[in-house]
């Protein structure tokens, strides 16, 4: 089997037309989409970059590998302890090697490794390209080193070639000469004047009048073309939205090369097609712009668009990991899947068209914020640990039928709904918990710290490394703009959430 799997970082899908978009931002995705299948409700189980990855290419959750931040303890995989081999080919082995071991050449075009250190995830590609920009080039740089790729490899039968592209991410450089294709488009009505000055008034790293990671720092907003200095206005609010929306257009222009590439190669009919992502992007959702800080609905769900030779095209609606389609990958290939591994395979749904998702999932942010989340139904709660430096209550409760950009937390006058998803997370980590004192599923009870919750030790040392340090930097600037309640809020908690969720509730 030949796969291309475009891997866009901070692609949200209902900023994609195939996912009802309004704006004309991915045309040439669209096109992949109209030919395969998309799924409406699928889950990053770890988030954001690192931690995502390291699941997906390990298949297995951050609980249990460890690995749920970008630096400190919990930026690495836990050792494998006296189960460590002298090569990953046991239980713990990734999906790009059993695809090796399965007669597939595997190729990783992305700087992502280089960019956090995150070494683990290049565990079974026989080649790796890094694109030298640590995740700032764009798609113009990527794109290159794809074609040269693919020109030379086109004709092989089985391999597997993993794409990253970053245009979507902050700092939203796409080239002014690409102009703005949305200047007179508005962006999405669904933040009102009066809840923007609610955010303006509020606090946190990328937060309406922090939107600039210099804010946090002491060095004040980025000098960029696309994005305003601070989201003031309805007008600022659009501004940032046109910046994040053109990176998709641009990235998605390379993806149409990309198909046109594959045709030209006559492989189009026969190669699997997936565009997916690492993680979303905030937009004002939470009072996070231009960022993926939380275990939320928007930072969590990303597109999964699959086409290609023995996969039923449609729509499914059901809850799936993206941990669950490195199952299905390995399944779909016919390769057994590791008995180490926390996926569970959805082939029955890919190839079939039958109903194979999850009761629920859970999913969980240790880079900046500390939380985990639970989506059941239409229902997704957030419970907060470390509130990352921003304003959360310890558990919120959206309803995402009707409020999907998370505007109103109903927990208080939903207090059952929002006991269902307490009890539901707290059955998920007792399970997982459970699964590491056995070594069941992608437990390992060999390995040091193994019966640690990882998102606790992150607590434990201070909370994010983007916050360490700058505690009185951000409290002299709350200060400075008039928000003095906020900056002595932050010194006296430093952003620990210890209100009980029951005492919150009643």
């Amino acid at each position: 089997m030949r796969i291309v799997y475009i891997d866009v970082d901070s692609l949200r899908p209902d900023h994609l037309g195939c996912y009802g978009y309004d704006r004309a931002t991915s045309p040439h995705i669209d096109q992949v989409a109209d030919e395969g299948r998309i799924y409406t409700n699928y889950y990053v189980s770890d988030a954001p970059c690192l931690p995502s990855r390291t699941a997906f290419f390990s298949g297995r959750f951050g609980i249990h590998t460890g690995a749920i931040g970008h630096a400190g303890t919990n930026a690495d995989i836990r050792p494998r302890g006296t189960a460590r081999g002298h090569a990953n080919r046991g239980k713990y082995r990734t999906l790009p090697t059993i695809l090796q071991q399965n007669d597939h050449d595997t190729a990783f075009i992305s700087p992502f490794p280089q960019r956090h250190g995150a070494w683990h995830v290049i565990d079974g590609f026989e080649e790796w390209i890094d694109t030298g920009g640590s995740g700032t080039e764009r798609a113009e740089v990527v794109y290159p080193h794809a074609e040269e790729w693919l020109q030379e490899n086109a004709s092989e039968e089985d391999w597997y070639l993993h794409v990253n592209f970053w245009d979507p991410h902050t700092p939203y450089d796409t080239p002014q000469s690409f102009g703005n294709p949305f200047a007179d488009d508005p962006a999405a009505n669904w933040l009102t004047e009066e809840m923007l000055q609610e955010q303006y008034e509020s606090y946190g790293p990328h937060s309406a009048q922090d939107p600039h990671h210099g804010y946090l720092t002491g060095e004040g907003a980025d000098d960029l073309e696309r994005t305003p200095d601070e989201i003031a206005d309805l007008d600022d609010f659009d501004r940032w939205v046109d910046g994040y929306d053109v990176g998709i257009k641009y990235v998605d222009e390379y993806i149409g090369q990309f198909i046109d590439l594959l045709k030209g190669e006559g492989i189009y009919e026969e190669t699997m097609i997936i565009v997916s992502a690492d993680h979303g992007e905030n937009l004002g959702e939470l009072n996070v712009y231009g960022d993926h800080q939380t275990a939320d609905d928007i930072t969590c769900n990303v597109p999964l668009i699959v086409k290609g030779p023995g996969v039923e095209p449609g729509v499914d609606d059901d809850l799936h990991y993206h941990v669950d389609f490195s199952a299905t990958l390995a399944d779909f290939v016919d390769a057994e899947i590791p008995s180490g591994w926390d996926g569970q395979s959805f082939l029955n749904s890919l190839s079939e068209g039958e109903s194979d998702g999850r009761e629920f999932l859970v999913t969980g942010q240790g880079a900046w914020a500390c939380q985990r989340g639970v989506r059941w139904n239409n229902w997704f709660l957030l419970r907060t640990y470390h509130d990352g430096w921003r304003e959360f209550d310890p558990v919120e409760l959206y309803d995402l039928s009707a409020d999907p950009h998370e505007t109103e937390n109903v927990a208080q006058s939903h207090v059952e709904i929002a006991e269902r998803g307490m009890a539901l997370l707290n059955r998920w980590i007792g399970q997982r918990g459970l699964n590491a004192a056995l070594g069941k599923d992608g437990g390992n009870p060999e390995g040091p710290r193994a019966l640690i919750d990882p998102l606790f030790e992150v607590v434990q040392e201070g909370g994010s490394v983007y916050l360490q340090g700058n505690l009185g930097t951000y409290a002299t600037r709350l200060r400075n703009t008039g928000r003095e309640e906020h900056a002595a809020k932050l010194e006296k908690t430093e952003g620990i959430v210890e209100q009980d969720p029951a005492e919150y509730l009643h």
